[in-house]
This record gives C-alpha cells, sequence and structure tokens, in this order.
C-alpha cells in the first residue's frame, strides 16, 4: 500500500521532493529510508521529468489569443465597482464622524450648562470695583 502512494505521488508531483507537500515529503523520505530500493520510483519519475521539460512549449495561436482576450471582463467594469464601493466606505466613515460629534455636543451640553451656571453665580458674588476689573 505505502509503496503505490509513493508511485501516486511521483506521478502527481515528480521527482523532486521540493516540489511535494511537506507532509508528503516526509512519507517519502522516511519510506525511501526505510527501503533504497523505492529510490527507482523516484528515478523513473526523474527520466519523466527530464523528457517534459526538453518537449518544447505549446504556443497558443493568434486566432486562440484573440478569442480569450475578446471573452475577458473588461476593465472599467471592475474598476467601477471599486470606485463604487470606496464611495461607499468613505460616506458611512463620513456619516459616523458627523454622528459622534452631534453625540459628543449633546452629551457634554449639560456640562458646559453647569459650568455657565457656576461662572455667573461666581460674578455675582463680587461687590468690590477691583473684583471687576479682573473679570474685564
Amino acid at each position: 500500500m505505502k509503496a503505490e502512494r509513493l508511485h501516486a505521488l511521483a506521478d502527481a508531483y515528480g521527482a523532486d521532493l521540493r516540489r511535494w507537500p511537506a507532509s508528503e515529503r516526509a512519507f517519502a523520505e522516511t519510506l525511501i529510508a526505510a527501503d533504497p530500493s523505492l529510490r527507482s520510483v523516484l528515478d523513473q519519475a526523474a527520466a519523466l521529468d527530464a523528457l517534459l521539460d526538453a518537449s518544447p512549449a505549446p504556443k497558443p495561436s493568434s486566432d486562440l489569443a484573440a478569442r480569450i482576450l475578446a471573452a475577458a471582463p473588461k476593465a472599467n467594469v471592475r474598476r467601477f465597482h471599486l470606485d463604487r464601493i470606496a464611495f461607499y466606505l468613505g460616506a458611512g466613515w463620513a456619516a459616523a464622524a458627523c454622528a459622534g460629534v452631534v453625540a459628543g455636543v449633546g452629551l457634554t451640553s449639560h456640562v458646559t450648562a453647569n459650568e455657565r451656571a457656576d461662572a455667573v453665580l461666581y460674578q455675582s458674588t463680587l461687590v468690590a470695583v477691583d473684583d471687576t476689573e479682573v473679570l474685564g
């Protein structure tokens, strides 16, 4: 069972263990260390890798490239959606900031009213001329 799994992994990922997922790489290394004859599986995969690397890369025809580009979505449509999202996020932030200012003013109005009342009461206790000069 383990040898069959090694064959399947070598067929899928090739002979270079660096291309394998880390968990599968550890599995292959321990399996080959336990049975060195399984090294031939990686040798066969290396031969296939060499053949694939030597083969020329396929070049798409200009007709195929034109069809793919024609079928691709237009960039302006995507940009429009991103602009709308940015606008709505900015508008939401501005509305939240305004709501914070209104709430802050509403919550602190009674504090300033108390301060103003204290100032009026203090000024009413002043009786001397020198005290009024201090207030201007």
